[in-house]
């Protein structure tokens, strides 16, 4: 139940401020992707997926292909992801490790400074999101306050400092500064939620 709530949290998260950013793009109060591709007005995604499945023929050279495409793609990610998950493993023990259990008690428990602290946290230390994972739960461990997990996750990107200043060089500086504006307070909200539920 825990971790259908961070998913579906993510997701809602997700959708709303992609609704927000599509209402500030319409407003011009974001800056325009000058890259779009345009799309005709009769298109449909069903009927392109159709066709595309029709094309599709299904035989034991095209299944080998596929196959190690999906093998080939797999292994890249894994080389991409899996070091920041074992950076994340090792953080977390020496967290567990060298860190008293009363400072997370007293500094990340279920309450707002808990919750603020945690967001300190992990605006500072943010680096990789999948990295991050092994230390949240570190925190829910210690703390058993699932909102500060949530918030540790999800503020850690909100706030990466490194991927604003990616959407500040590349769309624009409106738009870097919109991001933790239109995302953090339903982070927050969010974690509230969770630790008042579990």
């Amino acid at each position: 139940l825990k971790a259908f709530y961070i998913i579906i949290s993510a997701i809602v998260i997700a959708l709303t401020s992609g609704i927000i950013f599509q209402f500030l793009d319409k407003r011009n109060l974001i800056e325009r992707n000058n890259n779009v591709l345009e799309v005709d007005k009769d298109f449909s995604i069903l009927e392109d997926i159709k066709k595309r499945l029709k094309g599709y023929r299904i035989s034991l050279a095209r299944l080998k292909t596929d196959l190690g495409g999906v093998v080939k793609g797999s292994i890249s990610l894994s080389n991409m992801v899996l070091w920041w998950v074992l950076i994340g493993m090792g953080l977390a023990s020496l967290v567990a490790a060298y860190i008293p259990p009363d400072i997370f008690s007293n500094y990340m428990g279920p309450t707002v400074l808990g919750l603020f602290v945690t967001l300190v946290v992990a605006t500072i230390i943010e680096v990789c999101s999948e990295g991050s994972a092994p230390l949240a739960f570190e925190i829910f461990r210690q703390t058993q306050a699932l909102g500060n997990s949530f918030v540790f996750l999800m503020a850690g990107v909100v706030t990466d400092y490194t991927e604003i200043g990616l959407i500040w060089h590349n769309i624009g500086k409106k738009t870097a500064i919109w991001l933790p504006i239109i995302a953090l307070p339903q982070v927050i909200i969010l974690g509230i939620i969770a630790n008042i539920i579990f």
